[in-house]
């Protein structure tokens, strides 16, 4: 564990020291956010924190080739690590440009999938997918890149959508992160098998590297990520799920935290996990498409209608919005890893109590806010 909060520490602080670098680089590129009318900044701010963030995850990496509880384990561990990073330094590439002349979307689907190319090449892809009942479906090299190219686009693309509000893509990809290295970790212990996993090193070097670029990203942010971070970060998350697959098996992956064969989220996780974790953004993507298509609209057309424009809609603080966001997050990402490993009543009600509680912030924190400013103002 120790080695693992090295790493956390590497990537966030390289992170946090980078992001000074890629500010100057962004103001002398041109590389600034213009106020537009669905935006809710109110003066430019520079892009290119996802160079910041690609260099931690390289510093992290580097390090972690150094650590012998890492390198003394399965040499798979930092050759897969370090082709994510290959695959992350393409489509890093692909949002800087698209930070400085603006790329169609098109030419950033082109980006997205071959950095996802890049990932199968190496052959980080889903080989097999459990339909439960101990039924494990082994998919053929063309199927599992397929459902690889498929889970890897669709979050890069969510993580680029929930990039609305300072703070709020960094924060709910970096509270993924730690519960799919919670997950991981635990997993490894259960199984009693090596605790240094590439998706165990690649969720906590990708959590500390939001952690670094919060720093700088929090209300009032002094730089956005652009789509050199939303697409990184997106890209990284997708990759430590789909590299579990490879990691563990299926019987590895039912496997309880108690000793028992957990029922609620089984060997299916390896594809549900990032869907899960971003649930959240997915699911305002999906809205948004069918938003735009029923109005006769592009489906990548620009709108006022995310989920975080109504938070602010009904009431809340830029601020407040983006810690309802993270809460959703956390709910969901910890949520689902909890019920995956352990089974009970008592997992249910700490649930339930933890959905009621978050769904109370949501909609009623707004009235009681209001209604107190009301009164103090009669």
């Amino acid at each position: 564990m120790r080695a693992f909060l090295l790493l956390f520490l590497v990537a966030g602080s390289v992170t946090y020291l980078l992001t000074v670098v890629s500010r100057e680089i962004a103001l002398r590129t041109g590389a600034v956010a213009k106020v537009r009318d669905r935006d809710v900044h109110d003066e430019p701010i520079p892009y290119m924190g996802g160079v910041a963030m690609f260099g931690g995850l390289v510093a992290a990496y580097l390090v972690a080739r150094e650590v012998p509880f890492i390198s003394g384990g399965s040499p798979f561990i930092t050759r897969d690590a370090g082709a994510v990073l290959i695959a992350g330094g393409v489509i890093c590439l692909v949002g800087v440009l698209d930070d400085i002349v603006e790329l169609d979307a098109l030419t950033k689907l082109g980006g997205q999938v071959i950095a996802t190319a890049v990932l199968i090449g190496f052959h980080i892809q889903y080989y097999w997918v459990s339909t439960g009942n101990e039924h494990v479906f082994v998919l053929d090299p063309a199927q599992g890149a397929l459902v690889t190219a498929l889970v890897v686009i669709a979050t890069v693309n969510a993580v680029n959508f929930i990039d609305g509000l300072d703070g709020l893509a960094a924060g709910v990809v970096g509270i993924g992160a730690l519960a799919f290295f919670a997950f991981s970790y635990t997993l490894s212990r259960v199984n009693e098998v090596d605790r240094a996993t590439t998706p165990a090193l690649l969720a906590v070097a990708l959590a500390g590297a939001c952690a670094g670029f919060l720093v700088h990203n929090w209300n009032p942010a002094r730089l956005f990520m652009g789509d050199s971070g939303s697409m990184l970060i997106g890209l990284v998350l997708s990759a430590s799920a789909v590299s579990l697959s490879g990691t563990f098996t299926s019987g590895q992956l039912s496997q309880g935290a108690g000793g028992a064969q957990s029922s609620l989220l089984p060997t299916f996780l390896p594809i549900a996990l990032p869907l899960l974790i971003l649930i959240v953004p997915l699911a305002d993507l999906v809205l948004a498409v069918v938003r735009r298509t029923r109005a006769g609209r592009s489906p990548f057309a620009p709108d006022k209608q995310h989920l975080h424009h109504r938070l602010l809609e009904i009431g809340h603080s830029q601020r407040r919005a983006v810690l309802i966001m993270w809460l959703w997050a956390a709910l969901i990402a910890f949520g689902s890893v909890f019920a995956s490993l352990y089974t009970g009543a008592v997992v249910w009600v700490i649930l339930a109590v933890s959905l009621l509680g978050t769904l109370a912030l949501t909609f009623v924190l707004p009235k009681v806010h209001a209604r107190v400013a009301l009164d103090r103002s009669s």
